[in-house]
């Protein structure tokens, strides 16, 4: 039902920014909760944030809130992830997903979305 694709990431330094960008190519996009996940070398795939098909409703987890912002553009079937005051801390492989029916008490677990991008690498350097 839906495709997913991110791009925007790369090479930063500590305290710059990046956004980045999920293509999403599903005709029902408005329908699906999204998420984003990241996994650094050897840890475990870490969720990041979430947010409602509407954009009305977002979820970060504790590292990343007031850093990073999760927005949508449902028109353009696009997810964004605004990530500011980076640190090293927040290198990883960064993925989209995909989900519906899903709500804030389980947007946290990987195994509640059932469409994956396949990331975009983000390197924060010191």
């Amino acid at each position: 039902q839906v495709q997913l694709v991110e791009s925007g990431g790369g090479l930063v330094q500590t305290g710059g920014s990046l956004r980045l960008s999920c293509a999403a190519s599903g005709r029902t996009f408005s329908s699906y909760t999204m998420g984003w996940f990241r996994q650094a070398p050897g840890k475990e795939r870490e969720f990041v944030a979430w947010l409602s098909g509407g954009g009305g409703i977002t979820y970060y987890t504790d590292s990343v809130k007031g850093r990073f912002t999760v927005s949508r553009d449902n028109a353009k079937k696009m997810m964004y992830l605004q990530m500011n005051s980076l640190n090293a801390e927040d290198t990883a492989v960064y993925y989209c997903a995909a989900a519906r029916y899903i709500t804030s008490a389980s947007a946290a677990s990987a195994a509640s979305y059932n469409y994956w991008g396949q990331g975009t690498q983000v390197t924060v350097s010191s």
